[in-house]
């Protein structure tokens, strides 16, 4: 008699559809999701995988050695971070084309999304490595399906720089993207962030503001930009936080500056944020002159 395999004919077996694409291949850099928060979100593909790969690279060994402890896994652990990637990706490709497999795992989440796992996927694909992913929890994903605003096209920004000028000229040049945005961002540098966003996009701009995502004091706050720094004002942030943004839905006039001079014309990009160079830039896209032509006229007032 034949062994059931298939859930209708077995629904208390582990199932695995295709053994093949679930078997561990060597000479692999598999991708590895793993929990945001709710450690009952690792899949039974990811333990399999983190059981039977040669070796594990992991964004901080201590925070993956916490894991495989609970899951009882014992696997060779090599640190791959931010400071490190140029030395250890190398070695990570050299083990690969050798023969071994290994599992990419973050420190939470999906490798490769802000994280240098970016870097090692890149490095394996150029040096024709085969590369899979073991999908799983994305935080980014996670919060906008709860931010109650339109999923169907959105940009993923990620963490914004904590240089100010550098993240008031990244949002000032995302002031007319239509799309639903998502970024990442830390509990000190939230307040910063909201105001810039608010300079950028408006107080009646809405936002989700999603916080230990899957964890037990998860908190989703679907607010405007305005009542969200009014809130911050008297309530420390705490916790990791996804912040997903409506997009753009006023329609501005191609040539909203006509009636500036140069000068205001320039003054209107600054004040969102951008350098004198970068608004210089955008006045003489707009104009259709050389930005050469922009510098002289402000230079000569």
């Amino acid at each position: 008699m034949s062994t059931p395999n298939t859930p209708a004919e077995n629904p208390n077996a582990t199932y695995f559809p295709t053994e093949e694409k679930n078997k561990i291949l060597p000479g692999t850099l598999y991708l590895v999701a793993t929990p945001i928060g709710n450690l009952a979100d690792i899949s039974e593909r990811a333990v399999k995988t983190l059981r039977e790969v040669d070796f594990i690279a992991a964004e901080d060994t201590r925070n993956s050695g916490k894991l495989l402890r609970i899951l009882g896994i014992e696997k060779s652990l090599v640190s791959y971070f931010e400071h490190n990637k140029a030395e250890k990706g190398p070695q990570i490709a050299d083990r690969l084309e050798a023969g071994e497999s290994c599992a990419l795992i973050t420190d939470a989440g999906t490798p490769a999304i802000s994280d240098p796992g970016e870097d090692l996927v890149a490095l394996c694909a150029a040096r024709g490595i085969r590369i899979t992913s073991v999908p799983g929890a994305c935080a980014a994903i996670d919060a906008l399906t709860l931010s109650a605003l339109p999923c169907r096209r959105f940009t993923f920004e990620g963490f914004l720089s904590a240089n100010k000028n550098e993240r008031r000229a990244a949002l000032s040049e995302l002031r007319d993207e239509k799309r639903t945005m998502i970024f990442h961002e830390a509990p000190h540098k939230l307040r910063a962030t909201l105001d810039d966003m608010t300079v950028a996009f408006g107080e009646d701009r809405r936002i989700s503001l999603c916080r230990e995502l899957t964890k037990l004091n998860e908190d989703v706050m679907r607010v405007t930009l305005g009542e969200a720094v009014a809130h911050y004002r008297e309530v420390e942030p705490r916790g990791e936080y996804v912040l997903v943004v409506e997009g753009c839905t006023a329609v501005r006039e191609e040539n909203f500056w006509q009636d500036m001079t140069v000068e205001e014309h320039v003054a209107f990009y600054m004040n969102g944020g951008m350098s004198k160079k970068d608004a210089v830039k955008a006045c003489a896209k707009d104009r259709g002159v050389v930005k050469n032509e922009i510098y002289k006229q402000v230079l000569d007032q």
